[in-house]
């Protein structure tokens, strides 16, 4: 008996080192910052950049560049992954400014040259901040926002308390949670999480266009996840599915470039339905045997 009370006191306590651990480690695993000096100065070929600094009004500093195009359409603000810094993935912009849009991406707290405690709600917060930035000089009109991975789920955030043109989200999540309890199914994530980064409940309050691009092979956020995604606003959304399409690979397939540039060129149009069999229900097996 003493035995296994014994064996339980110690496999309690297993689980809850693992608990704390898990609270207190939990940005080592979702964030993978690159830190940037200061004076480091950011370029890439054939691209036209400025460089910009927004104030929090915590005191933190939101480091970020402005792709530029000649006579810009409009604007996307792209929210990044979880990974190194805007150094790196400022070589995405290419996707938008080659047809003819600004592209604004920002480093999150902790990330290249930005500074500030990371937290959810900070983040969130943060990110309106150069939203509202940009639409000081931007109609909102003229506003796409373009979430990958990580970001998809901020995007989805700034689309339901604001009226961009569009939402493009790049292989998004259901959440953060959800995609934590895929590995460890074992913890108690709703009390522990951090970042639960709900993107299914921001959505339902998102009022404009809902573009979902993702693969059928990504193995860290299943294909199945934007299949869900897209039914919570279903007179709103439409899917993009890239065959063979993993997590980080998208741009390596012509699709995903042709998939892009159908929905950021092109103008949403209401389809006349008068005349189509939209409201034509097929019979079913017993009626057509009485027929």
């Amino acid at each position: 008996m003493q035995n296994w009370v014994y064996i339980t006191l110690m496999i309690l306590g297993i689980y809850v080192l693992l608990s704390v651990l898990l609270y207190y480690l939990q940005d080592y695993f979702l964030f993978k910052p690159e830190k940037l000096p200061k004076d480091f100065q950011f370029y890439y070929d054939n691209q036209e950049i400025e460089e910009h600094n927004f104030e929090t009004r915590d005191g933190a500093t939101i480091n970020g560049l402005r792709f530029k195009s000649k006579d810009p359409k409009g604007v996307v603000f792209y929210l990044k992954g979880n990974s190194r810094s805007i150094k790196g993935w400022g070589k995405f912009a290419v996707d938008f400014t080659r047809h003819g849009y600004d592209v604004i991406m920002v480093d999150y707290r902790g990330f290249g040259k930005s500074t500030g405690r990371r937290t959810q709600k900070a983040i969130k917060r943060d990110m309106q901040v150069v939203y509202n930035k940009i639409k000081e000089k931007v109609p909102e009109k003229y506003i796409i926002l373009y979430g990958r991975s990580m970001g998809s789920g901020f995007a989805a955030k700034l689309a339901s308390m604001n009226q961009p043109r569009m939402l493009i989200l790049d292989a998004p999540y259901y959440s953060l949670s959800k995609v934590a309890k895929k590995f460890i199914p074992f913890m108690p994530l709703s009390l522990l999480i951090k970042f639960p980064m709900p993107t299914y409940k921001w959505l339902k309050y998102v009022n404009c266009p809902i573009h979902i691009i993702h693969g059928t092979d990504d193995r860290l956020i299943p294909y199945k996840t934007s299949v869900k995604l897209s039914k919570i606003k279903p007179g709103l959304s439409k899917l993009y599915t890239v065959i063979g399409g993993g997590h980080k690979d998208l741009n390596n397939f012509e699709s995903y470039h042709s998939m892009l540039e159908e929905i950021i060129t092109s103008k949403p149009t209401k389809v006349n339905l008068e005349g189509s069999s939209i409201n034509v229900k097929h019979s079913s097996k017993r009626a057509n045997a009485k027929a």
